[in-house]
């Protein structure tokens, strides 16, 4: 990530809070729903599809920023993950939850997001070992992300069933965020006071 000092901040922190926001929401719509007596997650699709507007245009900034700091791994993913995870999956949810309300006559062909999937499924498994020369939590936290999203391509792909596979994307992404707002954390408190008050772990690769 960037602020060696030398010109922007460092604004991964950000990025990692609305990518912790983005993996929270998810793992309640696949998942935890259940918990609050809900018989399907429908009614909070409109909501969902706002927390993943606000979170692109976090991430959109971030990328932005890594890109000019000359952060082409952190750059890139942010700005990908802006684009499709947080803009495209937003818009989704608005589109899905008004087809079931409206009743609309031609049914979504879900097929297409499991396609659309398949490619940031195979771009994140294969950026993944770019993050092993940073520290160890964020490489773990994408290594579990990588499980989550291969899980969700291989459902909209019709591959993998519900029952087994929301809970599995369900934890990856809720183990996912936790890690992202530890890191996040790490990094403004350790920046703040000079000194580590989390510790981060070192890399597995130099």
């Amino acid at each position: 990530m960037s602020g060696d000092g030398k010109g922007w901040a460092n604004p991964g922190p950000a990025g990692l809070v609305a990518l912790a926001v983005a993996c929270f929401t998810f793992y309640y719509i696949l998942f935890g729903y259940e918990a609050y007596g809900f018989t399907s997650p429908a009614g909070a699709l409109p909501l969902l599809g706002c927390w993943l507007l606000g979170g692109f245009v976090i991430q959109v900034i971030v990328g932005v920023i890594e890109l000019m700091e000359g952060n082409t791994t952190g750059g890139n993913v942010f700005t990908v993950f802006s684009a499709f995870f947080m803009l495209a999956g937003g818009l989704e949810f608005f589109v899905k939850y008004f087809a079931a309300a409206n009743k609309w006559s031609i049914p979504l062909n879900t097929i297409v997001d499991g396609y659309a999937w398949a490619a940031l499924a195979i771009f994140i498994v294969l950026w993944t070992p770019a993050y092993f020369k940073g520290t160890s939590i964020l490489s773990t936290a994408l290594i579990i992300l990588d499980v989550g999203v291969v899980c969700v391509c291989l459902m909209d792909l019709k591959l993998m069933d519900k029952a087994t596979g929301d809970p599995i994307a369900a934890y990856c992404f809720l183990a996912t965020g936790i890690l992202a707002l530890y890191l996040s954390s790490a990094i403004v408190l350790n920046t703040a006071f000079g000194k580590s008050i989390l510790p981060i772990t070192g890399p597995w690769s130099k």
